[in-house]
């Protein structure tokens, strides 16, 4: 696939898993919310990890800088 995800895309994704880790950890969240904001930190965090976002390519979004 191609990369479609810049930099500062891939980091505010990166932080909000962070955050949404942080705050299940310290049982602000819980219960089903917390399962559910937990799979999508997860995600956020592959698709940063890969720079490719799979909801980007149908409606040809790019937010990575031209090389």
């Amino acid at each position: 696939m191609k990369k479609n995800m810049g930099n500062l895309d891939r980091t505010i994704r990166l932080v909000l898993a962070g955050v949404i880790l942080l705050l299940t950890l310290t049982n602000v969240i819980t219960g089903t919310l917390a399962y559910i904001l937990l799979a999508l930190g997860i995600i956020f965090a592959v698709t940063s990890f890969f720079s490719v976002c799979p909801l980007y390519l149908p409606f040809k979004i790019n937010t990575r800088k031209k090389e």
